[in-house]
């Protein structure tokens, strides 16, 4: 796919100037929404959904056997985030929220529009997790961080149903009142628009699943990324499969990478958890701190040995100094 005919990288574009746009207003418009600048959330979800999509369009380019899933993938995403970030947008210029408005006919069919375009989205790229998996890779360890990183990123997005789901206090509110201004929340174990973290809102007091769904879905950047770093001057750039040889083929660097992604998984399964439980991430206890631990040092400690064997293999060596 080139420039001219990509839409994901279209719309990577597009979400990126619409992003310094709603920036631009953040800083002139000084309305609250839920105890949050008006502008806050367009801004958020131009500049992720703009990340993403360039992401998956770089993905894509490992699947050549795969068009028709390409062209779909990218062409569904495109049109989903862009109606995604206006329905947004609009709602922030009415001065009131896009997720979970039910208060009116017209809030909710927008909510209703944006869950079931983000849920669409969430199966195509399914789709192309599911492709990953079947796609052979000379790049063993690419491979395996496409597969895994795109798996725990579809797994990530998942949660965002969870998120639409309505509460137990709003259930029992429509039981006496007949009406359900909103329909689900982010916040567990309190409401939402609380204290919250600088820039994300994660809330400081309760539970937020916000939070295991936004590593999750970056997990889709952050493996690959690894790969990349691991692999760093074994071979040369771009993005090889199969039918494109010239891949590593390095038995330590692929085990490395699928425990990095292991790690990465456990993490969010462990956030997952602390905010089902209604912890804050910046509170965790019992459990979920016994949890954390053992990530913590499990993961430091595969860190430090698998660095060593790195360290130790002359064939990584030589490639990051060159020699060879």
């Amino acid at each position: 796919m080139t420039l001219r005919r990509n839409p994901l990288e279209l719309a990577g574009w597009l979400l990126a100037a619409l992003a310094v746009a709603f920036a631009a207003a953040l800083a002139v418009d000084q309305r609250v929404i839920e105890g949050a600048p008006a502008w806050l959330k367009p801004t958020k979800f131009a500049v992720s959904t703009s990340i993403y999509s360039f992401t998956l369009a770089w993905i894509l380019r490992w699947l050549p056997e795969w068009p028709r899933l390409r062209r779909v993938a990218a062409t569904t995403t495109a049109i989903v985030f862009v109606v995604e970030v206006a329905l947004i947008a609009g709602q922030a210029a009415r001065g009131t929220t896009s997720h979970f408005n039910t208060s009116s006919i017209g809030n909710a069919v927008v909510f209703s529009v944006m869950g079931v375009s983000i849920l669409l989205q969430t199966i195509v790229a399914g789709a192309v997790a599911v492709a990953l998996w079947r796609q052979p890779f000379a790049d063993r360890a690419m491979g395996w961080a496409l597969r895994l990183g795109m798996s725990i990123a579809v797994a990530g997005a998942s949660i965002g149903g969870v998120m639409t789901q309505p509460t137990r206090a709003q259930l029992e509110a429509v039981r006496t009142t007949h009406v359900m201004p909103r329909s689900g929340a982010h916040a567990v174990g309190g409401v939402d628009g609380g204290p919250g973290l600088p820039g994300t809102g994660w809330s400081t007091q309760h539970g937020d699943l916000r939070v295991p769904h936004f590593v999750g879905l970056h997990a889709m950047q952050v493996l690959p990324l690894v790969a990349l770093l691991l692999t760093r001057g074994r071979r040369q750039s771009g993005p090889r499969s199969s039918t494109h040889p010239g891949g590593s083929d390095d038995g330590l660097t692929t085990r490395a990478v699928v425990g990095a992604s292991v790690s990465y998984a456990a993490l969010t399964v462990i956030l997952l958890a602390q905010a089902l439980l209604g912890q804050s991430v910046v509170a965790p206890a019992g459990p979920v701190l016994v949890a954390l631990s053992v990530w913590a040092l499990g993961s430091a400690t595969w860190a430090f040995v698998t660095g060593r064997r790195l360290a130790a293999d002359p064939t990584f060596g030589a490639a990051r100094h060159g020699v060879g």
